[in-house]
């Protein structure tokens, strides 16, 4: 096939042509020339934006035969091999379909030996936030300390999949969102090249619905002007990519504004009829909604427009149409947008939404319509609610009760709180448990709680959680203690997952079946007053058996038994 799609012949060769990039390039335009390459960078980024393209572009330059150079000169005998792929010691691996740990053992094994062809090897993983678990595991001291001779550039849409332990080996960089403007330069350059005329506006329907990627563009780019006769025009965008039309949109908008329901829906037929998509349709709605609403309230901010071009129709209807009906009307489209996605008949939902612009656009009129009181009325309204306030503040404060015949009484009297049932039996049932509980039992339960975390969240994450506040304190051979740090999780591991928990103790401790909760702060408490019983038992037993040794010594008759604190 001799023909190549745009993207394809118009993919940068130089860092310079990363478009939109440009605190990017530059850094690594600096490193390049200083010889200050990582071992290994993470690009990540949104799709289309030029990740793979730089990752290509830095293995020429390093390995470029005018090398140091900010830009590879792609003449000699090493670019022009990279490009073409017929260099092996510049790797590039898809992770989506490579994602297992025999690969990357096979990139282990393989970084030791020398590059064969050029000074430099280049391993290039693609979408490598699918590798496996098992496979980062695998890479993971490879990409800290590769060899001298060798490079790593991982790219990813989706950076946050990643482990943390790869990230941080690596050098990032955030690819960001194209902006409408720099695609439609780009285009412009290609167009002028291949002497193909357009107009600017079909231009900027092209960036608006490619979202900032650059690929993106340029394949709706060779679609229209397959689609276009002599000149790409706004009309060939508008059939290409499904979107709406700015008049269209205008004129339902208009439509919806002064209440003509019949023009409002015929319009819609029409644009369903011409193949327009309904979600798609919706999308531009909300959009142009948007630009209605930020045009009326910061009329010099256009350059933020997405969807609308400010002409003399949408002048005028930003003067006509209510702030508050914008408002509501995007936040309803929002609505039936949602339910669009997942019905069947999208079209009915899509009539119903415009039905329901028209009815909250008559309640705002009737609203605004609605004569003001007047001075008088006013007035009173204003005395009677300052009178039921201050009636409301003496209630709240407990000067006056209300009767249930609407009579105040006597003031009412603040019961004291007591202290919750909850915790004064949990911390009795705990002192009980403690004359039984030892260290020993302490320790096994302690040694198995992590096992008994991982069994409790892969049985229910919200058990898991709820437990993840707690650790057990005591244990004796069939109860543990657990202390919380708030009582919310106490109550919850108390009541709705005991059932859980105790199953998951009698499977995995020795013997420990159920437990006791308290919170941390009633746990010292009882601690303390523990351990100072105890001491006082002791020292009883410590009297009792001097008072039997000095009665085998001297007789019960010559001692004399007094109290020490006398």
């Amino acid at each position: 096939m001799g023909y190549q799609a745009l993207y394809r012949v118009w993919r940068p060769q130089q860092l310079q042509d990363v478009v939109g990039q440009e605190h990017i390039t530059k850094t690594l335009q600096n490193a390049l020339l200083q010889q200050k390459l990582s071992h290994a960078y993470l690009f990540s980024g949104p799709r289309g934006t030029g990740k793979t393209s730089a990752a290509k572009i830095i293995s020429k330059a390093i390995n470029c035969e005018q090398a140091p150079v900010a830009e590879p000169c792609n003449e000699c005998s090493a670019c022009l091999g990279i490009t073409s792929g017929a260099i092996v010691d510049v790797i590039e691996i898809d992770a989506a379909s490579n994602n297992g740990v025999d690969e990357i053992r096979d990139i282990r094994d393989k970084v030791k030996f020398a590059p064969s062809e050029v000074r430099y090897k280049v391993y290039i993983i693609d979408e490598v936030h699918m590798l496996s678990t098992g496979a980062f595991n695998a890479l993971l001291k490879t990409l800290e300390e590769p060899p001298s001779h060798v490079l790593f550039i991982l790219a990813t849409t989706e950076p946050h999949k990643i482990p943390l332990t790869i990230i941080s080996r690596c050098q990032r960089f955030d690819f960001k969102r194209i902006t409408n403007q720099a695609i439609v330069s780009r285009m412009k350059h290609i167009l002028n090249h291949d002497d193909v005329m357009a107009e600017e506006d079909a231009l900027f329907m092209i960036a608006r619905a490619a979202e900032g990627g650059m690929r993106d563009a340029l394949s709706l780019l060779d679609q229209a002007i397959s689609f276009s006769e002599e000149s790409l025009t706004l009309e060939d965008v508008l059939v290409v990519t499904g979107a709406v039309s700015q008049s269209a949109l205008t004129e339902v908008v208009s439509s919806i504004q002064s209440g003509n329901t019949i023009d409002a829906l015929e319009t819609l037929e029409r644009l369903l009829q011409d193949g327009k998509d309904p979600i798609r349709f919706v999308e531009d709605l909300i959009y142009y909604f948007r630009d209605l609403l930020l045009y009326k309230n910061a009329p010099q901010a256009e350059g933020l427009l997405e969807r609308a071009k400010v002409d003399d129709f949408f002048k005028e209807l930003t003067v006509n149409v209510d702030s508050n009906w914008l408002y509501i009307a995007i936040e309803s489209l929002n609505v039936s947008q949602q339910e669009m996605k997942w019905s069947a008949h999208p079209k009915i939902f899509l009539e119903l939404a415009l039905l329901k612009l028209m009815n909250q656009r008559a309640g705002v009129s009737d609203h605004s319509s609605v004569p003001s009181a007047s001075i008088s009325e006013v007035e009173q309204l204003k005395n009677l609610v300052h009178t039921l306030e201050k009636k409301l503040e003496d209630i709240q404060s407990g000067n006056i009760a209300i009767t249930s015949k609407g009579e105040p009484q006597a003031p009412l009297q603040r019961r004291p709180k007591k202290a919750p049932v909850q915790g004064r039996a949990s911390t009795g049932k705990v002192k009980e448990i403690l004359k039984e509980a030892d260290k020993k039992n302490l320790q096994v339960v302690t040694s198995r709680w992590g096992d008994v975390m991982e069994r409790t969240k892969s049985q229910s994450v919200p058990a898991h959680a709820w437990l993840s506040d707690c650790k057990p304190v005591a244990s004796s051979s069939a109860t543990v203690v657990l202390a919380f740090q708030n009582e919310m999780h106490r109550d919850m591991m108390d009541t709705k997952f005991r059932d859980v928990l105790e199953s998951i103790l009698r499977e995995n401790l020795s013997g420990q079946s159920s437990f006791v909760t308290l919170l941390q702060s009633q746990w010292e408490k009882v601690k303390e007053e523990y351990v100072s019983d105890q001491r006082g038992s002791t020292k009883e037993e410590e009297n009792d058996s001097l008072i039997e040794e000095a009665v085998k010594l001297v007789g019960e008759e010559l001692i004399e038994i007094t109290d020490g604190q006398e």
